[in-house]
């Protein structure tokens, strides 16, 4: 599931921002390309400071790209309390998995 597949559902299942069809304008045209240039350059930003180091770049890209995807999730996600969501969190979010937000 992409991170832009979890942001909407979340809008939609606790009823955020204006309508479904407006939150997936943003995430189709703004959200994907701006989280896409972002992942790249952290990607091209790492692999420069490990330099030869190939038993380093697979774990620190790893951890690096879960960041940006986390702190992109943190940035939009509403986590406000809602009549859906009284949480802050949808219905069908596991308890395990702490819910995005700084």
């Amino acid at each position: 599931m992409s991170t832009a597949t979890l942001l909407g559902r979340s809008w939609n299942a606790c009823d955020v921002g204006v309508n479904n069809a407006a939150n997936s304008g943003f995430l189709l045209w703004l959200f994907l390309p701006g989280l896409w240039t972002v992942l790249l350059l952290v990607w091209v930003a790492v692999g420069a400071l490990l330099g030869n180091r190939p038993r380093l770049h697979a774990p620190a890209l790893t951890v690096t790209l879960l960041a940006v995807a986390w702190c992109a999730l943190s940035i939009f996600w509403e986590g406000a309390a809602t009549h859906l969501c009284p949480a802050g969190v949808p219905p069908w979010w596991p308890g395990f998995i702490p819910a995005p937000g700084f």
